[in-house]
């Protein structure tokens, strides 16, 4: 009776929630086969979209309670599609990679809108609390043009638990082997039928030096974060208002194990030090129910406040946003569909800088944009999605986005897609590569440009029937090309170079990917492997009138070649017991080019080349594997897991050239292409006492 009123229910919130999908929600598609799959006591896979016409795939609540999931950055650990790798070996941020390249060029979305650019980029993935996340959306390649012109390789929507679903209090307590805990509660409550609200609270703190590999430098930092959300609804037959409010305070430490020791002239500290406020206000008026006619106006808006000190250098920055957004959406018949739109984002920038360069004509920002979609639909077989936007930018002028979308479906076990598409990106290079501060390289900075890019792909699913059941088998490719792209050059010994791609030179990635999953009885299988080719030129030295050499084109740094990826999953009949296995193997890559060692010089990352000559480090990486296991046991009102993160125990030898003297040019954090610390096991308890739904 229980299960039948929780479908009832589920089917209730479909009704009401996905209301919203045409103007302020355009998620909520994606939400109504979460949801629908969350019933069923099977576990479920990353589900492929069958019917969206772009490219998309979900991770749903039961796919992230397969790993500890502490953290968005943690809950790709099961998907093929991203990377969530460390951005270096001092800080503990992380960072994704989609289509083979950097996390800045994937479109960050919160509730289906535009969040995490700019100053917050580097901790974003911290920012969101695994425990938080009902479930998260990946679209690749060219998106919709409703949401902006930043999305380059694709779009990453996280949905929050909303306040009009279950009543009740649910709770997470996690510790693992560094003495690292997180807590996390939180509660919704029904105040009437229309107004609902919740709140969410997330802590946690890690106070423990770890210095594992003797280097004298902490492999991970001391952390302490206080993160809330307090979120109200309001649902009628006609109107739809979602209000959500958060801050954040997250503070770390690291660098020399005994930097506070002020009598040692060798110690090194790191402190970052992190305050932020943000809030949406999404509200949606339906006009023509029988036409799924609606408008909708959407407000954001964040404070973010950073102070970071590594070593002798400091970085202050404020970085305020405002974006409004205007939408109106209405079938003209029931195959074709308009949607237009306006928005207007404003970013202002205060900035003390460790490095002197122009900053007085990029403190503000202000970006007005329109846009129109057009949407046909022929039954189930063909669709077809044309949009345009043009938006004018006070530093940049005026640029037009154009993105199309296909997909055609000839029979229910098979379809095609297909898109194209702009991308524009406004970069604040030093704000969002923040932990390039944790090495010595001197750093020279040209002055910013638009990065432009065009991404192109086409994706194949299949679902042949074996044995009366189906085997979802997904393949595709995608090719991005940069025409104006800001380039991190570590060519170059020692120093840094951050400058626009001159005309002639390159920077593109070509990414395929298969994946294969299967289901038997309790066992859920997925098996898949991404191939990449990612390469950008570097070397582009000034010339005497000013401008750049083409350079030389090579593979882009510290960028696996492959990725293979298999996950099993089981649980008994009584879906009581859950056993969860993720094995993945990381390809080898290219080190930023090493320099030559004089014979002074001895570094902990030192490599000999066949003649014997020294370099700072191996030119190369090889390719390493990583496992994780987690045992859950479920109860009534509780569940408890028990895990263990890379078991294989791999980790990078030595992820900072010359730790034992931060003083040195030579010190580097920055080098990180694998596993910092060892294997690593946790445990924790989830409560829930959910209110039980009325019959």
């Amino acid at each position: 009776m229980r299960k039948v009123a929780c479908v009832l229910f589920i089917q209730w919130l479909i009704a009401s929630v996905g209301l919203s999908t045409h103007a302020a929600d355009a998620d909520s598609l994606t939400s109504v086969e979460l949801n629908t799959v969350d019933v069923t006591a099977t576990p479920k896979r990353n589900l492929k979209s069958t019917y969206l016409i772009t490219n998309t795939e979900t991770i749903n609540r039961g796919e992230l309670l397969r790993a500890a999931c502490c953290n968005l950055g943690e809950s790709f650990t099961t998907n093929p599609s991203v990377d969530a790798n460390y951005n270096d070996a001092a800080t503990g941020t992380r960072q994704i990679k989609l289509l083979g390249l950097s996390g800045i060029y994937v479109q960050m979305l919160t509730e289906n809108v535009p969040n995490f650019r700019g100053a917050v980029i580097p901790f974003s993935l911290d920012f969101v609390p695994g425990f938080w996340i009902q479930s998260i959306q990946i679209s690749k390649g060219a998106s919709s043009v409703k949401n902006g012109f930043e999305s380059i390789t694709g779009q990453i929507n996280v949905n929050y638990w909303k306040p009009q679903g279950l009543e009740g209090v649910w709770g997470n307590l996690h510790l693992n082997s560094h003495l690292k805990w997180e807590g996390d509660v939180y509660g919704t409550s029904h105040v009437n039928d229309k107004l609902s609200t919740n709140l969410l609270l997330h802590i946690e703190s890690s106070q423990m030096e770890h210095d594992k590999n003797n280097d004298q430098f902490m492999d991970a930092p001391k952390q302490r974060q206080i993160n809330a959300q307090h979120r109200w609804g309001w649902i009628t037959n006609r109107f739809i208002s979602q209000l959500s409010i958060r801050g954040i305070h997250d503070k770390r430490e690291s660098g020399s194990t005994h930097h506070h020791n002020h009598d040692n002239d060798s110690t090194y500290g790191i402190n970052l030090e992190t305050d932020r406020a943000d809030f949406f206000w999404k509200n949606a008026l339906f006009t023509n129910r029988e036409k799924n006619g609606s408008v909708a106006l959407i407000l954001t808006g964040s404070i973010h406040n950073a102070e970071y000190h590594f070593g002798e250098k400091e970085h202050k920055f404020k970085q305020s946003n405002a974006y409004a957004q205007f939408l109106f959406e209405e079938d003209l018949t029931p195959s074709h569909n308009l949607s237009v739109g306006a928005s207007l984002n404003h970013d202002r920038w205060n900035a003390e800088l460790p490095y002197t360069y122009d900053m007085i004509d990029f403190q503000r920002e202000t970006t007005p944009g329109v846009y129109a979609q057009y949407t046909y639909k022929l039954k189930e077989k063909l669709s077809a999605m044309a949009g345009i936007r043009y938006d004018h930018s006070n530093l940049y002028g005026g640029f037009v986005t154009p993105r199309i979308h296909l997909k055609y479906a000839p029979i229910s076990q098979l379809s095609f897609r297909a898109s194209a598409g702009k991308g524009y990106r406004s970069p604040h290079v030093l704000a969002e590569n923040t932990t390039t501060l944790a090495s010595n390289r001197a750093i020279i900075i040209d002055t910013p440009q638009q990065e432009e890019a065009w991404n192109v792909g086409g994706s194949v699913s299949f679902s042949p029937k074996i044995r009366e059941k189906e085997l979802p088998i997904n393949i595709d490719y995608y090719y991005t090309n940069f025409l104006h792209q800001m380039v991190l050059d570590m060519s170059e010994a020692r120093t840094l170079q951050i400058y626009s791609l001159p005309d002639g030179a390159k920077s593109y990635s070509h990414t395929a990917q298969i994946d294969v999953s299967r289901t038997i009885k309790q066992v859920s299988l997925l098996a898949a492997f991404r191939w990449q080719d990612v390469k950008q030129s570097v070397g582009c030295h000034k010339t005497e009138d000013g401008g750049r050499e083409k350079g030389q084109l090579q593979e882009r740094f510290l960028t696996s070649r492959y990725k293979a990826l298999l996950t099993a999953s089981w649980n008994d009949q009584l879906d009581l017991w859950k056993v969860d296995l993720t094995l993945q193997v990381n390809g080898p890559g290219k080190m930023p080019t090493p320099y030559l060692l004089n014979e002074q010089e001895t570094l902990n990352t030192e490599y000999r080349d066949k003649e014997g000559n020294r370099w700072s480090w191996n030119p190369d990486y090889k390719a390493f594997p990583q496992l994780n296991l987690q045992i859950t046991r479920e109860f009534r009102h509780f569940s408890v897991y028990a895990g263990g993160e890379n078991l294989t125990n791999f980790k990078q030898k030595n992820p900072i050239v010359d730790a034992n003297h931060p003083e040195s040019p030579n010190f580097d954090a920055t080098m990180v292409w694998g596993p910092t610390h060892g294997a690593m096991v946790y445990a924790g308890v989830r409560i829930n006492f959910e209110k039980p739904i009325k019959e």
